[in-house]
């Protein structure tokens, strides 16, 4: 006997099946702990189910709603609902023949799915129709008989009166047209009911399920030995899972080679576009380029907010890279003074300097007319920030200056003699010089930057670039350029760090065109420490201050043969026994503007036009 239900007059779930036992019964576990209980009740004339809960169990009801679904509902005094314990069918699942010929439902996971039966695989030919048999019966050859547990037994069975279960087994492997059987003993039978069951089956197996809380043991016949049947079983279980794994990792093999071409054809093109020498453009160069992409959204397509400065190269933007690391990224703007060359010069200038007084470049980016470049990220910016900043400058004690000022000149000594090239920055000032967190000084900004090679002392050029008042005498009026330029640069520098003040400092004694020519009456007026920043004035070595300042005037002589050379430089400054030559008069010269074919650049916001360099022996 079946408990089914029908759509009209179509066949919808079968839902259990009973022998026709007088009485028998069930449990099914509910919400909360709690149990209830099916009682089958056949009086002859009548046939029943009854349902009875546990003691201390909540309210439970069994409902048959609209869309042909029976659930087992307990209520649950938390929400003040009723929860579905099982229902059947379940999302299409159980709905009968569901899962086709020789396949089941299988109930026992979080959720249903439709499975073959041991022994069978699913139809490549007809998918709807279910699963077909590994290997073929073959009448008179030794088949077996596979156990399963915990099967609902399939629809079209023979029920057989009055059989053991050997007999029940027998009846079922002596005839060649039965595919399966099952066999239950009901002790609780009552004298209406037989107390034997055994169902067998002939043909195709259709509406099978499988649970966790009843079922039957369902024996069906196969056609190879059993273990066979167990490794094509298993052959089931694995190959699929095996062949998928493999074809994702295709796939993701597939992506990652075109995405490292993509990124390869990407560095090509970047390398081709610089120009770059093969320094930089090696087979064996792991010099990175980020993409386009990767900046826009590490600066939040470079939004305000993440601006850290601005100059006549364009603007510098903060950005966090996927490795959460912070950077500093320079953008040229369309209308820089630095075009390709000078964004040339400073990838492949860079790339080759390693100093812990230098910037330094992480990568670059080429995209359309965008030229990018990324540095490692400086949280006090630049030094110009702090020095010329009355409400800051306090921060810069002379310890701290003093420490930038030999931070500086290492950095220089590096450039010019410790690198393997002899490297003439030709923009040394307050602005290109950036501070990490601790205050340490890193030299940036290597666009205008000049290589000398061999015995190569000096270079001219016809455009002179850099920023007006740090430029030497012999620059600005000649284009001659060497390492005494930048020794020139520093000794500027270095007399703004002491001073505080500008070259061109709008607060200077009038009289003094320039922060050198009031450095130097000071100084041959036996008054040098009154040029010392008043925030360090009394709490700053006088001696250290006073060697400084002789120093700065040394480094801005008017004749470059007269100035010292970074070692003597760095020496000088660490060294407090030595004794120094005595500084002559600093070259005085008016601001021009554009002349003899010469270029001047503002204080605050350089431009950094194109130059025309030969190089001569001297």
């Amino acid at each position: 006997m079946q408990m089914v239900t029908w759509n009209g007059a179509k066949l919808y779930c079968r839902i259990s099946v009973w022998n026709g036992a007088s009485v028998s019964g069930g449990t099914y576990p509910g919400n909360n702990s709690s149990v209830v209980y099916q009682t089958i009740v056949n009086t002859g004339d009548r046939f029943y189910l009854m349902y009875s809960v546990s003691d201390d169990s909540p309210y439970a009801r069994i409902m048959l709603d609209y869309t042909g679904t029976m659930r087992l509902l307990t209520w649950n005094s938390y929400s003040s609902s009723w929860i579905a314990t099982s229902e059947r069918p379940s999302g299409g699942y159980g709905v009968y023949g569901s899962c086709g010929l020789f396949g089941y439902s299988d109930f026992t996971g979080a959720t249903p799915t439709c499975e073959c039966l041991d022994g069978f695989e699913p139809d490549p030919m007809n998918s709807s129709r279910g699963c077909r048999r590994v290997e073929a019966l073959k009448c008179g050859s030794k088949n077996h008989f596979l156990r399963l547990s915990g099967m609902k037994v399939p629809d079209r069975f023979l029920h057989i009166r009055n059989r053991s279960f050997d007999q029940c087994a027998a009846e079922c492997s002596g005839n060649c047209s039965c595919t399966a059987y099952a066999y239950a003993n009901l002790s609780s039978a009552g004298t209406l009911g037989d107390q034997t069951r055994c169902l067998v089956w002939t043909g195709e197996l259709v509406d099978t399920w499988k649970t966790n809380n009843y079922g039957e043991n369902l024996y069906i016949r196969l056609g190879d030995s059993p273990a066979a049947v167990q490794k094509n079983s298993n052959l089931v279980k694995i190959v699929p899972p095996v062949v998928a794994c493999l074809l994702l990792l295709t796939c993701i093999a597939i992506v990652w080679k075109w995405v490292r071409r993509k990124k390869e054809i990407k560095k090509k093109l970047m390398l081709r576009y610089l120009g770059a020498s093969s320094d930089l453009g090696g087979k064996n160069s792991d010099f990175p380029f980020v993409s386009f992409e990767d900046i826009v959204a590490a600066t939040d397509n470079f939004s305000d907010s993440n601006m850290l400065g601005m100059g006549g190269f364009g603007k510098v933007y903060k950005g966090i890279l996927e490795d959460d690391k912070e950077v500093a990224i320079k953008r040229l703007g369309s209308g820089s003074g630095q075009g390709i060359e000078e964004f040339r010069n400073e990838v492949t200038l860079i790339a080759k300097l390693q100093h812990r007084n230098l910037v330094r470049l992480l990568s670059c980016c080429i995209h359309d007319d965008e030229k990018l470049l990324i540095y490692e990220y400086m949280p006090n910016k630049s030094l110009d920030s702090f020095l010329f900043d009355n409400t800051r400058k306090d921060v810069l004690d002379w310890m701290t200056r003093f420490k930038i000022i030999k931070g500086v000149a290492r950095g220089l000594l590096y450039l010019h003699q410790d690198s393997r090239l002899t490297i003439i920055h030709r923009d040394l000032k307050a602005s290109n010089i950036l501070l990490d967190n601790e205050m340490n000084p890193k030299i940036s900004d290597f666009g205008m930057a000049r290589i000398f090679g061999g015995n190569q002392q000096q270079g001219n050029t016809i455009r002179v670039v850099g920023t007006y008042g740090y430029m030497s005498p012999e620059y600005v009026m000649g284009g001659a350029f060497s390492v005494k330029s930048d020794i020139y640069s520093f000794g500027v520098l270095l007399l703004e760090i002491v001073s505080g003040l500008k070259i061109s400092s709008p607060q200077l004694i009038m009289n003094f065109p320039n922060l050198t020519t009031y450095a130097w009456r000071l100084w041959e007026g036996g008054n040098a420490m009154e040029l010392a920043d008043s925030t360090i004035d009394g709490s700053c070595p006088i001696h250290e201050v006073l060697r400084c300042i002789h120093v700065g005037l040394l480094c801005v002589q008017h004749h470059s043969d007269a100035r010292p050379l970074m070692s003597s430089a760095v020496f000088m400054l660490e060294n407090e026994i030595t004794l120094l030559p005595e500084p002559e008069q600093p070259a005085y010269f008016a601001a021009r503007n554009q002349e003899n074919g010469h270029t001047r650049e503002n204080m605050d916001n350089s431009q950094n036009t194109m130059s025309i360099t030969t190089l001569i022996g001297r």
